[in-house]
């Protein structure tokens, strides 16, 4: 395959950016995205220019950390999926292949591809931990749960932290990532004890990093790699309004004591 690849070269978080255009062949269709770049910048290096910088980790669709933009998609063009599991089959021979950074104020471009999600990392670090003592795994294992909740807590768990929710949404919003985060726990019983501080806590978070209101366009669950659904943000919803009407019940309850 011959393609021609337009790539966002930044050198850092302060520097200009810009497209810079590559025209590459003997690329095969097997190869993932990231092995293609990855004989790109072998190509890049003999040649004694820079390499193009971008993330990466597990390769297996796991950690989430290779999220770029392809031709406009968070991901790229295969729904469910995330770059480092896209193939080269899913392009043309000769197809313009556009490759950015997600796009979002609390997401800096580092170097080219590279961006700081440290702010995912800070909102799910307000929501803290649950206090809920299992025993051992039996003991776990043998709390009486609805199987619907179970579903729906799984689902909501599946979410990577990749980020590409928030690079889809015109708002920036960070909600379908915060609502999986609050949803997996605030189903489960062992997550019921901090579950009101922990979705007042992370929306807070949220806003204070600067991301911006859902406005329910549904962009971030269409590119979403593991299929997150917009019911999550509904979820969240509904345990923020819970922590509202537990604040005012408190406040009741101390004014009539």
């Amino acid at each position: 395959m011959k393609l021609v690849l337009k790539v966002w070269r930044q050198d850092g978080p302060d520097a200009p950016g810009r497209l810079q255009r590559i025209d590459v062949d003997d690329i095969t269709p097997d190869m993932s995205f990231l092995e293609m770049l990855d004989v790109v910048n072998e190509r890049l290096t003999l040649a004694g220019e820079r390499p193009i910088a971008f993330d990466h980790d597990c390769r297996e669709g796991i950690c989430g950390s290779c999220g770029v933009v392809i031709n406009g998609i968070p991901h790229g063009p295969r729904p469910g999926t995330t770059t480092c599991q896209l193939h080269m089959r899913q392009f043309r021979d000769g197809q313009t292949i556009v490759i950015e950074p997600f796009r979002a104020k609390p997401f800096p471009v580092l170097r080219d591809l590279v961006v700081d999600r440290s702010a995912l990392d800070r909102i799910i670090a307000a929501g803290g931990f649950i206090s809920a003592s299992t025993g051992a795994a039996p003991d776990g294992n043998a709390i009486p749960i609805a199987k619907a909740k179970v579903d729906a807590a799984m689902d909501a768990a599946a979410c990577i932290g990749c980020g590409a929710c928030v690079a889809a949404c015109p708002n920036a919003s960070a909600m379908l990532f915060v609502g999986a985060k609050v949803s997996h726990l605030g189903l489960l019983p062992q997550g019921q004890p901090e579950r009101w501080n922990r979705a007042e806590g992370m929306v807070n978070a949220m806003d204070q990093e600067g991301f911006g209101p859902c406005s329910v366009v549904g962009e971030c669950s269409v590119v979403c790699p593991k299929g997150i659904e917009l019911n999550t943000i509904a979820q969240l919803n509904r345990d923020r309004i819970g922590t509202i009407f537990m604040v005012a019940r408190r406040s009741l309850q101390a004014d009539n004591s």
